[in-house]
């Protein structure tokens, strides 16, 4: 597709046999130290599979790497440039990899029922800590979790019975504090790490999921923007809890949002289109068309000499990669 503002490009699918559960991060993008750009996801076979990039070839497969479904991917870096992979499991299964060797470095069971959508890591002065999503589907609710590298449970934050979609870790530089990030059904919630409290409920009277959370550093103003599946992309003020911004895609779920040099977000929608939004404009000023069922996950990779590149996931199997370019 080619405009005066903006033109794509398809270039291949890198993966065929992709899987989502439904969640944001099932899959990871990210530059190792030792200079391999990783596509790395999860297919129905509970397969963990991982490729360069670059010459779009397979490094590694762990066939059954989990006993049940992949819920969830996400990639850190630790201490000496370690290269880690947190994975889970419907059952609530959770595993912590090194991926220069792939050696399993922790292997626990999280909750005794409902299912283990999600889970991120903080990692604090060379230490790591394993925070864990709950969703159970019952009347009460054994909280966010949070566990040390040993798998010992250090504390637990009450979250009032909600089921969590997915979380993340937000540092805050300016008062170095880390925040919890989670998207819910009817809001976006995020919590004092260190004291152990709610920060601020996210709500807008919306009784669907909220799906993906990014955060934006606009001038000093910290952001959260997200997704639901009402249709609606909201922008709010992360440490006041206000509304700032709120736009609606009529007749649609909302789903995978990636941020694209700070003034634009792609968004994955239920119309099998993604939708490049102008933020400050409120406008969306293009759509990419290409696949034939609703896009779950987006990622931006930069290819060294080749430009921007946005990798969407849709609900199925198909992962593909686009060259993008942004002229405005």
């Amino acid at each position: 597709m080619n405009s005066n503002s903006f033109n794509y490009e398809f270039i291949r699918n890198i993966a065929t046999d992709s899987y989502s559960y439904g969640v944001d991060n099932t899959m990871v993008v990210f530059k190792s130290n030792d200079d391999i750009l990783y596509f790395i996801y999860s297919n129905r076979n509970k397969s963990i599979i991982s490729y360069n990039l670059i010459n779009n070839q397979k490094i590694n497969e762990i066939k059954n790497a989990h006993n049940t479904i992949i819920t969830n991917l996400k990639h850190y870096l630790y201490k000496d440039k370690k290269d880690l992979i947190i994975s889970t499991s419907v059952n609530n299964n959770l595993k912590l990899w090194r991926i220069d060797d792939w050696e399993c470095l922790l292997n626990i069971k999280v909750n005794e029922t409902g299912d283990l959508l999600s889970a991120c890591l903080l990692i604090q002065k060379n230490q790591i800590y394993i925070i864990t999503s709950n969703n159970n589907y019952s009347h009460y609710s054994e909280g966010i979790k949070v566990f040390n590298l040993n798998g010992n449970k250090i504390k637990q934050i009450k979250n009032s019975n909600d089921e969590i979609k997915s979380i993340d870790i937000y540092y805050d530089n300016e008062s170095s504090k880390p925040y919890i990030l989670t998207s819910n059904k009817g809001f976006a919630k995020s919590f004092d790490y260190n004291n152990n409290i709610i920060y601020h409920i996210y709500n807008d009277n919306d009784e669907k999921y909220h799906y993906s959370l990014r955060i934006k550093n606009d001038n000093n103003l910290i952001k959260l923007i997200e997704s639901s599946q009402s249709g609606k992309i909201r922008i709010w003020n992360f440490h006041t809890g206000e509304l700032l911004n709120k736009i609606y895609f009529d007749n649609q779920s909302l789903y995978g949002i990636c941020l694209w040099n700070q003034d634009y977000l792609f968004i994955g929608s239920s119309d099998n289109t993604i939708k490049l939004l102008d933020i400050k404009k409120s406008k969306v000023i293009g759509n990419i068309i290409g696949h034939n069922k609703k896009i779950l996950v987006l990622a931006k990779v930069n290819i060294p000499n080749k430009g921007e590149f946005l990798i969407s996931q849709e609900n199925g199997s198909e992962t593909k990669l686009w060259k993008i370019k942004i002229n405005i």
